[in-house]
């Protein structure tokens, strides 16, 4: 659309093309970060369940990375194995990975988070969300996370280690068989910072919500 209507529009001189050409790269950038609001909403309070009665991913994604942190999540039942996922056929974020990330799946049969941040980088500009950041905690159940990259102080208490991701049990949650995977009863990871592609619960509650744009991340 951008290029049909530079096509018909008059010729710029040489001293307004640079300031035209930023005007435009902001109103690009403003359009995404208004198409991203409704997305990140849903992503919010996104319940989506499979045939088995299973939690999982199970949705195209969009194949923009956002981040997540919280200075605490406690959980009882968790999993955790490998996943393969895939983006929507034709994404301009596919690059030369052919659409799909390899990532690290989590689930908690229930988990609280205190001071929750999620943020995704639209290119110059942060879409920042918050939550329990006071008395009332976030909580979550049947919380999957598709992460490519998690780091924290992590405690587990019964840990199984080499479990095949077909059988776990813990968290109500199979994986592919043949997959390396391991589940404990309880799960604690303080200063908890995860790089992820998709997030789903089958409830998700998020006490003191903001949603803003922002020039930093979490």
């Amino acid at each position: 659309m951008e290029s049909g209507s530079a096509a018909s529009a008059p010729e710029e001189t040489a001293g307004n093309a640079p300031e035209d050409t930023v005007r435009r790269g902001r109103v690009r950038l403003r359009r995404a970060a208004v198409l991203a609001v409704p997305a990140t909403l849903v992503a919010a309070g996104l319940a989506v369940l499979t045939a088995q009665g299973a939690l999982g991913v199970q949705f195209a994604i969009s194949g923009m990375p956002f981040t997540v942190t919280a200075t605490d999540l406690d959980g009882t039942g968790f999993e955790q194995f490998g996943a393969l996922d895939t983006m929507a056929e034709g994404s301009p974020n596919a690059g030369d990975t052919g659409g799909q990330v390899l990532v690290v799946t989590s689930a908690i049969k229930n988990a609280t988070l205190t001071k929750l941040c999620q943020s995704v980088d639209l290119g110059g500009t942060n879409l920042l969300i918050t939550a329990g950041g006071g008395k009332d905690k976030v909580t979550a159940t049947d919380l999957t996370t598709d992460s490519t990259e998690l780091s924290g102080n992590a405690d587990f208490g019964n840990i199984e280690i080499g479990n095949d991701a077909s059988t776990l049990t813990k968290a109500g949650v199979k994986g592919p068989i043949g997959v390396f995977s391991q589940q404990a009863d309880t799960v604690h990871i303080g200063d908890l910072r995860q790089t992820n592609y998709a997030t789903t619960a089958a409830v998700f509650r998020l006490p003191g919500l903001k949603l803003r744009f922002s020039d930093k991340g979490c």
